[in-house]
């Protein structure tokens, strides 16, 4: 690795010259392999292993993006280069009048003639080209441009993956392309959306045959008199919106909600449905709980993101925790009230933000303190230079005030406490915030997080304690169940650790879970034989493939593997650990829904208006799915990296709020009024 020569250097350092360890500047996050795999962690390219930065610039991003785009220079071989050089030699000679050997001439020696393999282009025809296509790339853009202004249309929408999908397509059709009309939108084309979405709906119910499925629900109330729940269903795959459902009037009455949920597992099959996750109201406790008792086989749970975002609220409502939280709340605010002072902290922290505008919960307090920690030395330099000293801005009382509490020794002693005792939890909460498959890992998660917070205190359990107790109001009363004792018994990496516990409400998890889910005396018959295998990683399981995939395979794809010779509890287990624990993630753009259960509309424009949200909440919903690839990696509690973007950063699905094209429907496209 040669520093002077890289552009890279000046982004990371490295840290270790015998195994080419470099570390980011940004992030702090260290590899092997040199300034090359670097360049991908920078660039916020997945490649492999390296984790994408989440601390870059932008700028720099961009620009290292660049140096990956473009094409190294080829060595010249040494004969061309010398050919080239005799053909250099001739033109300098011709220019001068020297005498040369006849140009037409086909000798012994070979023409002397212009050079075929290195012919000469005009001076001026390539720059012309180049000119002519790049007028043709700008006035594009420029039209595209106009037609986002002009439509009001997000710019947003330009980060869709459909977006230069559609460009591509259009550039293949070639020149007199003629794109679809108004007419066309609203009926045939959307029509074949619809059919290609129901193409793939089939698709997933093959899918739920093997790996399971969970019941999405996520309700909420506008505050005045309307309540809607979005109702989806996820699977490894992928998720599938189905249908939001206006429950104005009654979102407190547990029998409704259990019937709705109720149609939603027959429409979805008994047989595919493992979990039904909705929020925590007392309403929704007792539709699940008559939900499981009728179908003994499935599961209710509450939305874990939720829970555990719970937890660190009542975390932050101890005295000395909420004063830290609200004392880093007065510099936020601050740093972002005023350009200058932003563009001040920008520059001092290299880009990096203060704030996760986009994490709407509790969370996002402690990140922002996290994230203040991380820069107190750059927040203080900046107190402290010249330029700042001698600005308006910094001579304001609020400023000095500001000032005087980045310098309090008290201030930073319960900030680095509160980061410390936070971030466990923290890691949990980022474990199972999304649609990936994290049943495998909570049981662990907040368990790996009790600990951490106990050895930050040294076992003194005066101050631990206050925190546990928390925890496990949460945990015991409202998030646990024998699913995900379940799950951490089956996951290999957990199961086989000698660092872990299997504890009794492991184990009694386990069976519970087992009993509900083996349906035929049969299934409970073989699960029996099977079970020793498991606990003593007996035939295909003790393999050194199967011991090296305990914790390099995700546990479905493990069990998937290597549990072939267990086939009954291996089934078993795939659908247990296929399932996420949230639906959190799912970020609804509310106003839509609310426009579709408000206004009045007759029966054929409301099938219509159905159709267009079928197929606008599963195309974000796809695009969502194909942004993670769809492939699921092990979770490794050490290795999780809370300054990453979440998954509830995305950007939401926009809004449909324009219903001027039901007017005038043709007459095929619904129903009589």
């Amino acid at each position: 690795m040669v520093r002077g020569r890289d552009a890279c250097w000046e982004h990371c350092v490295l840290v270790d010259a015998t195994r080419q360890k470099v570390r980011c500047n940004y992030c702090l996050r260290e590899f092997s392999g040199g300034v090359y795999r670097m360049k991908f962690h920078l660039a916020q390219i997945k490649n492999k292993d390296i984790v994408p930065c989440a601390e870059v610039p932008d700028d720099v991003r961009d620009h290292i993006r660049v140096i990956l785009s473009t094409p190294k220079k080829q060595k010249t071989p040494k004969k061309l280069r010398v050919d080239r050089a005799a053909i250099a030699q001739q033109n300098s000679s011709s220019a001068s009048g020297g005498s040369h050997p006849n140009h037409g001439s086909s000798g012994q020696h070979g023409s002397t003639g212009p050079s075929l393999l290195f012919p000469r282009p005009s001076p001026s025809a390539q720059p012309e080209v180049d000119d002519a296509r790049k007028k043709k790339q700008d006035d594009a853009d420029k039209k595209i441009g106009v037609f986002f202004f002009h439509n009001s249309i997000p710019f947003s929408a330009s980060k869709s993956i459909y977006y230069q999908e559609m460009v591509d397509a259009i550039a293949e059709c070639g020149a007199g392309y003629r794109a679809p009309s108004y007419e066309k939108l609203r009926s045939t084309l959307l029509e074949k959306v619809k059919d290609d979405i129901h193409d793939c709906y089939k698709k997933y119910r093959d899918e739920w045959k093997e790996t399971g499925c969970t019941i999405l629900c996520d309700s909420w109330s506008d505050g005045r008199n309307k309540s809607i729940i979005v109702i989806s269903v996820t699977c490894l795959k992928g998720t599938l919106f189905l249908k939001s459902v206006d429950i104005s009037g009654h979102e407190d009455d547990a029998t409704y909600l259990f019937e709705l949920l109720e149609s939603i597992v027959l429409e979805v099959g008994v047989e595919n449905v493992v979990q039904v996750i909705t929020d925590s109201a007392t309403s929704y406790v007792c539709a699940g709980k008559l939900l499981m008792s009728k179908y003994n086989s499935l599961f209710w749970s509450p939305c874990a993101s939720y829970c555990i975002d719970k937890m660190l609220e009542d975390i932050g409502k101890q005295e000395w925790m909420g004063m830290v939280l609200e004392e880093a709340k007065t510099i936020t605010r601050y740093m972002y009230s005023h350009a200058w002072t932003l563009n001040m902290m920008r520059k001092f922290t290299g880009g990096r933000e203060l704030i996760r505008p986009r994490i709407s919960r509790f969370v996002a307090d402690y990140l922002s303190l996290r994230a203040i920690v991380i820069q107190e030395d750059n927040l203080k330099n900046m107190f402290s230079q010249s330029e700042c000293l001698s600005s308006m801005h910094c001579r304001h009382p609020e400023a000095q005030a500001i000032k005087s509490l980045l310098y309090q020794d008290r201030f930073w002693k319960s900030a680095h406490e509160a980061v410390s005792v936070s971030e466990p939890l923290i890691k949990t909460l980022r474990i199972v915030d999304g649609d990936m498959p994290a049943m495998g890992y909570i049981y662990e998660g907040i368990e790996r997080a009790k600990s951490a917070i106990k050895a930050y205190y040294k076992g003194i359990e005066e101050k631990y304690m206050p925190i546990w107790e928390i925890i496990d109001r949460g945990w015991n009363k409202q998030l646990h169940s024998p699913l995900q004792a379940a799950a951490a018994f089956l996951n290999p990496s957990i199961f086989y650790n000698p660092n872990f516990k299997i504890d009794l409400r492991m184990r009694n998890g386990f069976q519970e879970t087992m009993i509900k889910m083996a349906t035929t005396d049969g299934d409970k018959i073989e699960i029996t034989k099977e079970h020793p295998i498991y606990i003593n990683a007996q035939g295909a399981l003790g393999t050194e493939f199967a011991i090296m995939g305990r914790t390099l395979n995700s546990p479905g794809d493990w069990w998937a593997g290597y549990g072939y010779e267990i086939p009954t509890l291996r089934r078993v287990a795939i659908k247990i650990l296929s399932q996420p624990c949230s639906s959190h993630w799912c970020r609804w753009n509310r106003s839509t829904f609310e426009s579709v259960h408000t206004k009045k509309r007759n029966r054929a424009e409301l099938e219509k208006f159905n159709d267009l949200l079928f197929a606008h909440c599963n195309l974000w919903l796809q695009a969502i799915t194909q942004s993670h690839d769809g492939k699921c990696k092990p979770i490794i509690y050490d290795e999780i990296d809370v300054s990453s973007e979440w998954p509830t950063e995305l950007e939401p699905s926009n809004p449909l709020l324009d219903d001027s094209w039901l007017d005038n429907l043709p007459l095929d496209c619904g129903g009589s009024p």
